[in-house]
């Protein structure tokens, strides 16, 4: 949204900055016809904006100038406009946080971050870490949808070819040994039968595997109850999982607590990297009970998070060494070699079981379809003949 949409709307009365801001913002969803609130940028956009920001801060450009630059030519013309609405608050005398803040496109992590790079004098690293940060969760992004995208298209496409040649093929075979009264027996009967069982049911197995994919996709308690189950039957899934979320959050905790953010609000804040998962709650009970309650930061992850006992027992030493900041880099590297590891593990060992399972539907697809032919051959051929 420009600075010049949030603007447009007179007024005889002055309005504050986040009040003319809410207005102008409000008016343009709705003459958009589009939900209350800004979409926030793609991690891959974030990537490229801060690599270019940190760039030219490192060429001894100002912030004001920098996102200028930036934003001069951008195909992407909402980040041009948000870019041109914080230089102009950046003018106007807000601070560099709250200007990014006031586009309502940036979450907690990045607004704490650049917060503590400008108290800091240190804006070029705040936004090199970031896109740090989300270039890692990136790489990840991408390894778990290449491991678990084309397994799912795979075994999609051949269920679907199995389907169609029991409803669809299967019958013809059938008509065909019929028309020369011959009665299917030994593997041709039991083909058949597979063959109306799945003409019976097919739909009914389509419509509550949709079913499943919506409840999935549209609820996070369904989500998370299988996932859970899941991970209670295989261990490999399970150590992925957990790596990629401690990796996260202890990665974002580093981040903002190394920067000069006080541990509770960067515990409160990594929590939104987890969200929708359990650590969710976990991280800010665990926050709360460490800045209300005074108890040790180590015993309150061990009480009120479900997170690996390495991870506590390196957060005390890091208490009792006042080597914090360290133990939170060393566990965050830890993790992030776990989940490469256990991820390359788990994209091999679901190829081999789609591999074992495209076999299957293959072999099914030929013995149901091929099979009655081959085995019923002769009798068709002497019953075409003594017909």
């Amino acid at each position: 949204m420009s600075s010049a949409a949030a603007t447009a709307t007179p007024s005889a009365k002055p309005q504050t900055p986040s009040s003319s801001k809410k207005k102008g913002g409000m008016s343009k969803e709705i003459s958009l016809g589009k939900k209350a609130g800004p979409k926030p940028f793609t991690k891959k956009e974030l990537v490229t904006l801060f690599r270019g920001l940190s760039s030219m801060l490192r060429a001894q450009i100002n912030t004001a100038d920098a996102l200028k630059y930036f934003g001069q030519g951008l195909p992407n013309k909402v980040m041009a406009d948000a870019l041109m609405q914080i230089r102009e608050d950046i003018a106007s005398g807000i601070s560099v946080h709250e200007a990014f803040r006031r586009t309502g496109r940036f979450n907690d992590m990045i607004i704490g971050l650049i917060q503590a790079g400008a108290d800091a004098g240190k804006m070029d690293e705040a936004f090199k870490s970031l896109a740090a940060r989300f270039t890692s969760e990136l790489y990840f992004t991408k390894a778990v949808k290449k491991a678990t995208m084309m397994p799912a298209v795979v075994i999609t496409v051949l269920s679907g070819a199995f389907v169609i040649s029991q409803v669809k093929i299967v019958p013809q075979v059938e008509e065909m040994l019929s028309s020369v009264n011959q009665k299917p027996d030994g593997l041709t009967a039991i083909s058949f039968a597979v063959a109306h069982t799945t003409q019976d049911i097919w739909w009914i197995v389509v419509l509550a595997v949709i079913g499943v994919i919506i409840a999935i996709w549209r609820s996070n308690q369904v989500r998370n109850t299988i996932l859970g189950l899941a991970m209670s039957k295989w261990r490999l899934l399970r150590q992925l999982v957990m790596s990629l979320r401690q990796m996260t959050f202890l990665g974002t905790i580093k981040l903002l607590h190394g920067n000069g953010i006080n541990l509770a609000k960067s515990i409160r804040v990594s929590a939104n990297s987890v969200k929708g998962t359990p650590f969710y709650k976990e991280l800010r009970d665990a926050a709360d009970k460490y800045e209300n309650s005074g108890v040790p930061l180590s015993t309150a992850f061990a009480k009120y998070t479900s997170v690996d006992t390495q991870v506590v027992h390196m957060l005390s030493i890091g208490e009792k060494s006042a080597s914090l900041d360290n133990q939170l880099d060393m566990l965050s590297q830890m993790y992030e070699e776990d989940a490469e590891t256990h991820m390359a593990t788990f994209t091999a060992v679901v190829n081999f079981i789609v591999l074992i399972i495209a076999v299957m539907l293959i072999a099914a697809v030929f013995i149901g379809t091929f099979l009655p032919i081959f085995l019923m051959g002769p009798k068709m051929m002497q019953g075409g003949v003594g017909g």
